[in-house]
């Protein structure tokens, strides 16, 4: 193996990387703070707004092997690039939209745009710029800086809409990616792919890829983080707002500012993203250290357990507060671990364009999370049901990652 890496954990490429997440996804993950603004503005059906959300999270899905592949053949860095203008035009042309179809379109292509400049984008370059030692730590580092950018970008989001109107704060957002090209230049990823690596074709690890039941497992197993991440960025801000309740005016929280349950819901988006950041390192940590399959299985678990406590018990001020805390220690846990279990066993020659296609099962989870919150939601009157199946699929989650063989891939 090429030795032409930084052996060190913290390295430019790192910093660069980390800069651009969190400009992209805290940007991402405030989508949900606009859902009752644009609603109430153009008297929409809750499942219209749903329904482009989901459609942004489906581009995003289809948007990653694509992007992966290209940036393979073509050069990361002008794929980044690419990625940021899909951005700024969709978020830039959202602003003028009048109906739902117009919408929902354009949602598409900030979905492809988050597919250029995202984690399946950045983990790749940032992996093959890391050494084997660091690898697993330096991913866990790169999906932590999405949970800063998470944690400041609702609350950022909330407070422009205080001051501006929705269509002014995607500008300013769009502007704010704009700047992301100049960090850029700071990507260079050497290659440490090993010579047999190089010398395998994409086609042949691919067919190999799609008859190994390994793959297979991890693909299916990532549905479940996609559509409770999804769900939660895109619809527990208002089901904070509606199904709270009341904040009492003597309470602790209003010396925090969060005055109203709608505050509470953005502040809790927050609170998720703020404890990610030790929850996802850590899991980077135990990655190095432990089987990469069962620290998976331990995420889901939990996650579970913790989504069945919080539905089964009433829905409170306090209850909301604890729910985020927990379930951010586990929120993007699942991303280094699952793009270090398959740079384990596939190398890095090809690992964007295979966690591109793993992630797009997780953005399948994300385009049913977020388009059947808002369906259920008319149908019903509240997310409990919608709540119960991501239960469910976080069970299967766990089981499906315990047969999965972490053993290195040996192409015939």
């Amino acid at each position: 193996m090429m030795k032409n890496y930084n052996s060190s954990l913290i390295t430019p490429v790192l910093i660069a990387g980390s800069l651009i997440i969190i400009i992209t996804f805290g940007i991402r993950g405030s989508f949900g703070v606009f859902q009752i603004p644009i609603e109430q503005e153009f008297q929409w059906l809750r499942v219209e707004f749903s329904l482009a959300i989901a459609i942004q999270n489906l581009g995003w899905g289809i948007g990653a092997p694509i992007f992966g592949a290209l940036g393979e053949k073509f050069g990361d860095r002008k794929m980044i690039i690419i990625g940021a203008f899909c951005y700024v035009i969709g978020l830039l042309l959202s602003t003028i939209a009048q109906n739902p179809l117009t919408h929902q379109f354009l949602e598409l292509i900030i979905g492809f745009g988050i597919a250029g400049t995202g984690m399946g984008m950045i983990l790749a370059v940032v992996g093959r710029a890391s050494s084997e030692k660091n690898r697993s730590m330096v991913l866990g580092i790169v999906t932590a800086a999405g949970s800063v950018g998470q944690m400041i970008g609702a609350p950022i989001a909330q407070a422009l809409l205080n001051l501006y109107s929705w269509q002014q704060v995607f500008i300013i957002f769009s502007m704010s990616i704009a700047l992301i090209i100049f960090v850029v230049p700071f990507l260079k990823s050497p290659s440490i792919s090993s010579k047999k690596e190089i010398e395998i074709s994409l086609k042949k690890v691919l067919a190999d890829a799609f008859k190994d039941p390994n793959f297979s497992m991890i693909f299916f197993g990532f549905f479940a983080c996609g559509y409770q991440l999804a769900f939660l960025t895109a619809h527990f801000p208002a089901m904070v707002t509606e199904m709270c309740s009341d904040i009492n005016p003597s309470s602790l929280f209003h010396n925090f500012g969060v005055s109203t349950t709608s505050t509470l819901g953005a502040f809790a988006i927050a609170l998720i993203a703020f404890s990610n950041i030790f929850g996802t390192i850590y899991a980077g940590w135990l990655g190095q250290r432990y089987p990469k399959k069962f620290v998976l299985a331990i995420v889901y678990g939990l996650r579970a357990l913790i989504g069945l406590i919080f539905i089964i018990l009433p829905i409170t001020p306090i209850s909301v507060i604890l729910f985020s805390l927990f379930m951010g220690t586990l929120w993007l846990a699942t991303v280094p671990l699952t793009s270090g279990l398959i740079a384990h066993i596939y190398g890095l020659r090809y690992m964007g364009t295979l966690y591109g296609i793993v992630f797009l099962s997780h953005q399948l989870g994300s385009f049913l999370g977020v388009w059947m919150g808002g369906k259920l939601y008319d149908a019903t009157g509240d997310y409990t049901l919608v709540w119960w199946i991501g239960i469910g699929v976080s069970v299967f989650s766990t089981l499906v990652h315990l047969p999965i063989k972490e053993q290195k891939y040996q192409p015939a």
